[in-house]
């Protein structure tokens, strides 16, 4: 028996960080690249993503991040060296690994944020926002990207993803 090709996957996008958004940019930009449909549902922090004024405030979660590591080329500290999560409480340490994240994304020519949202969205990937979240952190469309289709219920959403995989990011 032939495996079933999968034909649509919904991603939802819950955290706020560098490191919680991007697997899901690039799970929905690869889906579109592979001819797949792909939803992205950004609820609760994840909305930071889609936010006019956070998108380009997005950091690494160096704290209680236990499994982050750091490389350091100047140093010749290689991916596996250990980053201590209590060093991430210290003036700076976050944006210094923000700023290291974004320059080697950038060297792998990996879009910011923004960019990326609006490559998915020109692709044919469909951009949603939580309206309980929105609800809760008094936040309206229109501070929103252009890219968000629409502000969906839980229902709605699951409406949409039928018949799909549905990851949680």
């Amino acid at each position: 028996m032939a495996e079933e090709k999968i034909k649509k996957v919904s991603i939802i996008v819950s955290q706020g960080s560098l490191d919680g958004v991007y697997p899901g940019l690039i799970m929905a930009n690869g889906a579109r690249m592979e001819g797949i449909e792909a939803n992205l549902f950004f609820t609760f922090f994840g909305l930071n993503a889609l936010h006019k004024k956070m998108i380009k405030k997005l950091r690494i979660s160096t704290v209680g991040n236990p499994a982050l590591n750091m490389a350091m080329p100047m140093l010749k500290f290689p991916i596996t060296t250990p980053f201590p999560t209590l060093m991430g409480i210290l003036p700076g340490v976050s944006n210094f690994a923000s700023w290291m994240m974004k320059n080697e994304m950038e060297r792998l020519d990996v879009p910011p944020v923004d960019e990326f949202l609006e490559m998915i969205s020109d692709a044919g990937g469909n951009i949603y926002a939580c309206k309980l979240a929105m609800d809760m952190f008094k936040l309206k469309k229109e501070d929103l990207v252009d890219e968000v289709q629409e502000v969906l219920t839980v229902g709605q959403f699951y409406e949409k993803a039928g018949g799909g995989a549905i990851l949680f990011t």
